[in-house]
């Protein structure tokens, strides 16, 4: 049984190793792919401004936009009660700014944590979680999207999209036909042929492996949002058996979409085809419910 504080170092290691490798990664093939087009490092950093361009936003404004796609209220505080103190309580102990409150009226049961640092950030519930929903239950999914907020998830998983919209952007000019240039005249034919080779392949799959690379870093903030928001709560078995509600309900979040479905404390779309093994885990943007409270248990 391991304690709370070796919980979160843990996942603090883990995430490090996938971010780092992620960097590394997008460095690489966007070096190659760049340099198989007959472009200099030039190129990337056009990348990088076009994509971050695109990001920044939906970065900056993306409170809105996904409030706006959910068709959330705002929370009231005599019809939401339970909701508004759970979160105020929990922000004090947290330390950060209360957040904005909202509620999705939708009987599936789900939350999410938006905004870009915690002075804008936006806790949403949906009426059935609330309903659905004990208060030490609540406390425990509130703590966890308070977690996000404190941890600076958001920011983060923006820095990562604009990351995969390089490696994609790349690729795709690539692909679009891009011819590579001579290169300077000791450096041979063959030379030139190969690095096309790799640029093709890279264009292909980078796009690909970025956007694993991206699901993995949203599973695994899963995971450290689980154990900072136990230690928000001090009660493991609290945010436990929410998930195990949660888990147990099949009803799909109309109000969700792919593009938002990362958000979320687990995965709204309850698109579950029975997929088992490692392979299929790649895809998933959630890390297993069952995985989850597993490690909620083990904490002392």
């Amino acid at each position: 049984m391991i304690n709370v504080y070796e919980e979160q170092d843990r996942n603090k290691r883990a995430s490090f190793l996938v971010i780092l490798v992620f960097c590394i990664f997008v460095i690489g093939a966007s070096w190659l792919i760049a340099r198989a087009m007959g472009y200099g490092p030039g190129a990337v950093g056009v990348g990088l401004i076009l994509s971050g361009i695109m990001s920044f936003a939906s970065y900056w404004w993306s409170d809105k936009i996904i409030l706006t796609l959910s068709g959330a209220r705002p929370a009231d505080k005599r019809r939401d009660f339970n909701f508004f103190t759970v979160a105020e309580n929990l922000s004090m102990v947290a330390q950060i700014p209360i957040p904005k409150l909202y509620v999705i009226e939708d009987t599936a049961m789900n939350a999410f944590a938006t905004g870009r640092d915690p002075q804008h950030a936006v806790v949403c519930a949906t009426s059935g979680l609330l309903t659905r929903l004990n208060r030490t239950e609540l406390e425990g999914v509130v703590a966890h999207e308070l977690s996000h907020v404190r941890n600076y998830d958001t920011r983060l998983m923006s820095i990562v999209v604009i990351l995969v919209g390089l490696v994609t952007l790349l690729g795709d000019w690539f692909l679009r036909g891009f011819r590579v240039r001579r290169r300077n005249d000791d450096e041979s034919g063959q030379l030139q042929v190969i690095f096309f080779l790799i640029g093709l392949v890279l264009a292909i799959l980078s796009p690909i492996i970025a956007r694993l690379i991206q699901l993995a870093i949203s599973r695994q903030r899963e995971y450290s949002a689980d154990a900072a928001g136990v230690f928000l709560t001090r009660y493991p078995a609290g945010l436990a058996s929410a998930l195990g509600k949660i888990g147990a309900d099949t009803e799909p979040l109309e109000a969700a979409n792919k593009a938002t479905a990362h958000l979320y404390i687990a995965n709204p779309l309850k698109n579950h085809h029975g997929q088992i093994g490692w392979f299929a885990s790649l895809f998933n943007t959630h890390p297993p419910i069952e995985q989850r409270i597993k490690r909620l248990e083990a904490m002392a």
